[in-house]
Order: structure tokens, then C-alpha cells, then sequence
């Protein structure tokens, strides 16, 4: 198909026969939000055809789609999900088209259920400066986990959101009040951490440590307001070290690469959790980096706290990987490698 913004309204109508069966036509309202739809260079509908292995062709705002009848049953709901968004007035790419064929795909047809039927409602996050939805089914689970409960773990390989929902989560709840601040922590190094040798003040100290959180937390809120509540101390940077003896309360707390804490460090961590806060405890218990004879605290906590109310465990895999499909790739190889290795 002949590839090209702008030229939607060009295109001819898909020839009866073109690719078997009936075409099943959508139409929408505002060609100005179609274009947006379909992408720079239509590239949001080529991942729709990839992926789905459905025709589709657009004449003005109607898009035809042949193919197999489930698949054009799932693009027709994507499409229509999309449309939907886009006239919220939020942004899509690539990575919001393929999220919305996941949750399709994830739906399971009950008897009599049309083909295709829609799936599991994405969850969003938002916050003033963007609106976040959930690309995966996993990262709905993780976020619906999120609403529902104080202690969440999320566990899983590079790439499939664990920090960046964490941390856009925590940023909602700041706006809309539901806490007082938000605590930001990561191992730096083991217990006993030598941050007292490193040049700065403490955060200086812990910003290379702490730069993955940084990132999302700029990524949604605006600048000068991440700088503003660094500054008065309701967004806080606190070295896992330094949180002994402490009660969080009115939090929102978030402990990032807790594959890296042994299991003393990580029952104070847990043990920190005060009234009216919630606790985020994110990491990859195939990538631990502590020294030679210490154990990673993350999977036993996970199994002794199982089953306890309030108290939530998503784990994602390699095909909840978001960043891009060369990551999920290189997570499976790894994988299926007989050693694994590397670091996110």
C-alpha cells in the first residue's frame, strides 16, 4: 500500500475481492484526528497491518480493513480506542498502537462473544503534563494493584515499565493530594554505603543512582515544579542507608532496584511504612549485583508477605517489554542463554 500523511483522503476504496470477504469499514468523525491516527508515513497503521496481519486502506475518515474476521474484529476495536484518545486530546505512536493490540488480544471471547470482542480496558495515569496509559494487560494489573493496595512489588525484566508507572503513580497521587510527598530510594552500594566519601552534598551524591527515577519524574511533571519540590523536600532522594529508624507516613514511597538489597535491609525498608502511605518496591531478581556472599532479599520477601491484604505482587515477563521490540529480543536471548548476565 502506498504510504504517505496527509493522503488519506486520496486513497481508493479496497476493490471487492481485493483480499477475500467483505471489508469491515470504520468511519470517523474529524479526517483531522485520522490523520493523527494513522501516524507520520501511516506508521501506525503499518504496525496495526504487521502485527494483526489485516489490508487496511483509507478513503477520507473511513478506514476499510480485510483480513481474517477476528483479526479485522481487533483492528476495528484498536482503531476505535485510538480514535477515542486521540479526541481526549491525548498523543499516540507506535508503542500506544501496540498496547492497544495487546489488550485486545488479551480479551477472552465468552461463549457467543463476537470474534474480537474488545479486551480489558487500558489503565491510565494522569498527571498535569501528560496522560499515561498502560501498554500492556500486565501494566493495567500493575496499576489497577497499585489503586488497591498499600505494598506493591513488581518484578520483572528491563524495559517493562515497573519504575516509570511507579513513579507516575507517586506523581498523580502528589496532584491529587492523596499524599504529602514522595520518597525515592535505591541501593546505591551495600549496607554501609560509602556515599560520606563521594563529593557533593546528598543529593549530589546520589544522583547517578538515582537518574532512572529523575527521568520519569520530569517526564511527568513539569521542570520547575520537580525542582520546586526538591528543593522544599516533598519530592525526597533517600539512600536505602539512611532510612533506618525512619516512619513514612502521608507517602508515596518507591524503592527501585530492590533485587539489590539483602533481606535485613529490605524487612527495615518494608518496615518503614507509616500511616496513609503507600510503598512501590520494584526489581529484576535475575539481575542482582551484590558482592560474593550476600543474597537478594527481593524474592524471599515476596514469598513470605504472599497471601497478606493489602499486599500486591505483578510480575511482568519479556512480553511485557515497552521500550522497543529489539529489547524484548534481547531479554529473551538472555533468557535463553545458560547464563544469564548484564544489567538494565
Amino acid at each position: 500500500m502506498a504510504r504517505g500523511r496527509g493522503s488519506a483522503a486520496k486513497r481508493p476504496e479496497m476493490a471487492p475481492g481485493e483480499a477475500g470477504g467483505e471489508p469491515i469499514v470504520v468511519y470517523f468523525d474529524d479526517v483531522r484526528l485520522v490523520r493523527d491516527l494513522l501516524g507520520d508515513y501511516d506508521a501506525n497503521l503499518a504496525v496495526l497491518e504487521d502485527r494483526l496481519g489485516v489490508e487496511a486502506v483509507v478513503n477520507g475518515n473511513a478506514v476499510a480493513l480485510r483480513g481474517p474476521e477476528d483479526a479485522c474484529a481487533v483492528a476495528q476495536s484498536v482503531l476505535e480506542q485510538l480514535y477515542g484518545r486521540l479526541a481526549q486530546g491525548e498523543t499516540i505512536g507506535v508503542g500506544d498502537v501496540a498496547g492497544a493490540i495487546r489488550h485486545a488480544r488479551a480479551a477472552t471471547p465468552k461463549e457467543g462473544a463476537e470474534p474480537g470482542a474488545a479486551g480489558p480496558t487500558a489503565q491510565q495515569i494522569r498527571t498535569r503534563k501528560r496522560l499515561i496509559t498502560a501498554r500492556t494487560p500486565t501494566q493495567s494489573d500493575y496499576l489497577a494493584s497499585l489503586d488497591q493496595n498499600d505494598l506493591v512489588f513488581a518484578t520483572g525484566p528491563a524495559g517493562t515499565g515497573k519504575t516509570y508507572l511507579a513513579v507516575a503513580f507517586a506523581a498523580a497521587c502528589l496532584e491529587a493530594g492523596r499524599c504529602d510527598r514522595i520518597i525515592l530510594s535505591r541501593p546505591a552500594v551495600e549496607a554501609g554505603e560509602r556515599l560520606g566519601f563521594l563529593p557533593g552534598d546528598m543529593r549530589e551524591k546520589v544522583d547517578p543512582y538515582l537518574r532512572p527515577l529523575y527521568d520519569a519524574l520530569y517526564d511527568v511533571l513539569a521542570p520547575e515544579r520537580v525542582e520546586r519540590e526538591l528543593a522544599a523536600g516533598v519530592i525526597e532522594i533517600a539512600p536505602l542507608a539512611f532510612m533506618r529508624g525512619r516512619t513514612l507516613s502521608h507517602a508515596c514511597v518507591i524503592l527501585d532496584e530492590a533485587q539489590n538489597c539483602t533481606a535485613v535491609q529490605l524487612k527495615m525498608f518494608l518496615t518503614r511504612l507509616g500511616e496513609n502511605s503507600k510503598m512501590i518496591v520494584t526489581g529484576d531478581p535475575t539481575q542482582v549485583d551484590l558482592p560474593p556472599g550476600k543474597d537478594s532479599g527481593l524474592n524471599e520477601a515476596i514469598e513470605i508477605l504472599r497471601g497478606i491484604d493489602e499486599i500486591g505482587h505483578i510480575a511482568f515477563t519479556k512480553a511485557d517489554v515497552v521500550r522497543r521490540e529489539l529489547v524484548g529480543r534481547i531479554v529473551e536471548a538472555y533468557e535463553s542463554a545458560p547464563q544469564n548476565g548484564g544489567r538494565s
